[in-house]
């Protein structure tokens, strides 16, 4: 029999959702990149935050016990400030009774405050060998110990052996660490301390090549001439005995206000600075002691000249006639002219930062307080996510086994499962095709071997390619063919739905196949009358390909094992539309299909929900689909589904509010659809970030084996939903690659979907591409 709705006029006007999709098509594009972009911003975020802390680039060998012989001897027996001036090496000593302080690794947002506390209660200036990456961290610590007179020096920017890196890696440490104090304080600096230095007697054949090319682009090295060994924590008396130079020598004096427990530096440090004035000590910086130099030796020779006096020197990033060299762009020698300096005589070292220099620096901070911010909120919020995700794992396991136990009791003590009396009465199986010729063929044929009375309508949604022909061809009975326009898979089910002469009716595809008794086993929870809907058992027919063994694992573990859960929780998110059945008054009491979204079976079960009614799951009614068979419809598959169930949730948003039994899925599915379905998809790929940054950054071993739990518990989790649906379990071999490569695609899916609903885009229907393949039950088994 042969069916055709009238239409109102030759040509149906399109409507505000196809009018939107067509506006939005070309957005599309642009919104993928988007998504790109976010994610490579969060990925540069990372890499930043792992090069401060030194888990990317992190060298970690110390030289040790190298040879000297090239080393000149007049550098391994002079004073520990060490220049270069017009390429010849130059060394200078503390003047006597003179003292100058300087700290190493800092800063730290703890130790270096309570230093420049002391420092500043005495009226002691010191210096500060910085690490670049601790610069950029705590920007405010070095303002302040900048504008309280003390100087700043370089100690790299990720404090490793130089003697080991190249000049191109030597330069960019310097660069960084100058953008990073630049940025912090708006400084720059000449001055520099090699990590693991010392004494310049130290200085071997290795290192001294370093000095030369850090003297060529005008830096001055400083080494220590006491040692305090704070680092070893002997105590306040011994750091303050170790650090005492002898017979009234000068000395600069390491200490450091980084890499631990520094509470006994901060103690000896007070009473060392008493200690040493009442012995007549004087204190200053590196900068000032090279001054008082300067003014000595002028006053040796008559002059009376002033440090301003003292000649010339190549500095970091300048010529001698004022032209910029060299990467450090640090700024004049301190000696070319007082009032150069950014502070005085003290500070003369410093230059102040301008241009591109101060920028960049400036740029470089703010991007490390983002990610100083970003990557632990985002550390935390994952491990609450995979939290979260175990214990759905946990969750999913325990209800699917008391879903299957309850429904599947044999007779004996409390006898066996019934719904209620069976249901036996004809219903109605409506079959919404749009260009299945592919495909409606077997689906008829499949449905003609039920073995419950059916009325079959196939309504045709003005498909081009005779799909109607073909029904009509088969010359079955019970099959009715309704045309009509083209106007939407909702619009058609409606159609069928009016044109029912039962009062249960049976949703399918056009390119599926149902089992000779999956209708019957459809109908049967029907006989509790509290039931509006039943979800069957949709299972993937065309399997033997990656991409369809992908999704057959996906149907068994995610969309089965979930339904099984959410059936207990009486909050099922989705009735499939491959095979679904409803109670025919219930849909017209809900308004029937809507057109408002993508995903019409979420949007009409949590309507169905929202009325009152029950909506369960029916396991043994099982019915085979055709599942894309490439990524390209894969993608856009799931991209429907997704942005259609965002739409859905939206829709009923309200139903959070719902009193009574109407708003259970509101209170419990709900926060489980965004929670399971949105929130943790979306923020899943970071988690597989995570995991491949501390692989290759981190701790390789850790994080596989981390990985591996994850994937043992989603193993175990497939297994037992395979076992239920007993299915074979030769396709778990396939779980790992899916993983690697499948799971990363719908979670991108997710995101491009998410993208388009922020950025208010539409989705029109996409029309997937047939084959035919998936037969009758019989050819599938």
């Amino acid at each position: 029999m042969t069916t055709t709705t009238p239409a109102r006029g030759r040509r149906r006007a399109p409507s505000r959702m196809e009018r939107a999709a067509g506006r939005a098509a070309a957005l599309q594009k642009p919104r993928v990149i988007l998504a790109l972009l976010l994610l490579l911003a969060l990925v540069s975020v990372m890499l930043l935050d792992g090069y401060l802390r030194s888990e990317i680039g992190n060298d970690a060998r110390v030289r040790d016990g190298a040879a000297y012989d090239e080393v000149p001897r007049k550098i391994l027996d002079g004073g520990p400030i060490l220049t270069f001036s017009g390429g010849t090496a130059k060394t200078q000593s503390v003047p006597k009774k003179t003292i100058v302080l300087t700290f190493d690794d800092g800063p730290t947002a703890n130790w270096t405050p309570e230093v420049l506390e002391v420092l500043e209660e005495n009226d002691v200036q010191g210096t500060f060998f910085m690490v670049g990456s601790m610069v950029s961290r705590y920007p405010d610590v070095v303002r302040t110990l900048v504008d309280q007179g003390n100087e700043v020096g370089i100690h790299t920017f990720t404090h490793v052996d130089l003697s080991y890196q190249s000049t191109a890696r030597l330069r960019r440490e310097l660069k960084q660490t100058q953008l990073a104090l630049a940025g912090a304080a708006g400084v720059t600096t000449t001055l520099f301390r090699a990590p693991y230095s010392s004494e310049i007697s130290a200085v071997d054949n290795y290192s001294w090549p370093v000095y030369k090319e850090l003297g060529g682009l005008g830096y001055t090295s400083v080494f220590v001439d006491t040692d305090s060994d704070d680092w070893k924590k002997p105590g306040v008396s011994k750091i303050v005995r170790w650090a005492t130079p002898k017979n009234g020598q000068g000395a600069i004096v390491l200490m450091h206000d980084a890499g631990g427990d520094r509470s006994q530096t901060v103690a000896a440090l007070g009473a060392y600075i008493k200690k040493m004035k009442a012995k007549g000590y004087t204190f200053t910086t590196v900068s000032g002691a090279r001054a008082e130099l300067d003014r000595a030796a002028a006053a040796a020779r008559g002059t009376g000249g002033t440090a301003g006096t003292a000649g010339s020197r190549q500095v970091p990033g300048q010529r001698t006639d004022g032209q910029r060299s060299g990467p450090g762009s640090a700024g004049t020698d301190p000696a070319a002219g007082a009032g150069t300096g950014a502070g005085g005589a003290a500070q003369a070292a410093q230059r102040k930062a301008t241009g591109a220099t101060l920028y960049e620096g400036k740029a470089l901070v703010y991007a490390v307080a983002v990610a100083e911010w970003v990557v632990p909120a985002l550390s935390w919020f994952l491990a609450v996510v995979g939290v979260a995700v175990m214990g759905r794992f946990a969750m999913m396991l325990v209800l699917a086994r008391r879903h299957h136990r309850q429904r599947n009791r044999r007779r004996g003590r409390g006898g066996g499962f019934r719904w209620g009396p069976a249901v036996t009465r004809p219903v109605t199986v409506i079959v919404p095709a749009y260009n299945e010729k592919e495909c409606i063929a077997n689906t008829l044929k499949s449905l003609a071997m039920s073995t419950h009375p059916i009325e079959i309508i196939v309504v045709d949604d003005g498909s081009e390619d005779g799909t109607a022909e073909i029904a009509e061809s088969l010359g079955m009975p019970n099959v009715r063919v309704i045309r009509q326009e083209n106007a939407g898979k909702p619009a058609a089910l409606n159609n069928g739905v009016r044109n029912a002469r039962h009062d249960i009716v049976v949703m399918m595809d056009g390119d599926t196949v149902f089992e000779p008794d999956a209708v019957h086993q459809l109908v049967q929870p029907f006989a509790d009358p509290e039931i509006g809907a039943v979800a069957g058992n949709a299972k993937v027919g065309n399997r033997d390909t990656l991409i369809g063994a992908w999704q057959h694992i996906e149907y068994v573990m995610g969309f089965n094992l979930d339904r099984r859960m959410y059936d207990l929780l009486r909050c099922m998110p989705t009735i499939p539309g491959a095979i679904g059945a409803f109670r025919r008054d219930a849909v017209l009491e809900v308004g029937g299909m809507s057109e408002d979204t993508l995903a019409e079976d979420t949007d009409i079960t949590i309507a169905m929900h929202r009325a009152g009614w029950r909506v369960v799951y029916q396991e043994h009614a099982k019915a085979w689909t055709e599942a894309p068979g490439s990524l390209k419809q894969l993608w856009s598959q799931r991209y429907r589904w997704s942005y259609g169930t965002m739409q859905a949730l939206w829709k009923h948003r309200k139903s959070l509010t719902d009193k009574g039994p109407s708003g259970r899925f509101g209170r419990v599915g709900m926060p489980l659809v965004v929670l399971f379905q949105i929130v943790t998809p979306v923020f899943a790929p970071l988690i597989d970030v995570f995991t491949v940054y501390s692989m290759i950054f981190v701790d390789f071993r850790a994080a596989l084996l981390a990985w591996l739990a994850v994937l043992a518990v989603q193993l175990v989790c497939a297994a037992y939903a395979f076992r239920l649906d007993r299915e074979k379990y030769r396709y778990l071999a396939m779980l790992p690659l899916q993983q690697l490569a499948y799971r990363q695609m719908m979670y991108l899916v997710l995101i491009h979907s998410c993208v388009t609903a922020l950025t208010g885009g539409r989705l029109r229907w996409q029309k997937l591409k047939r084959t035919g393949e998936v037969g009758t039950p019989a050819g599938v088994n």
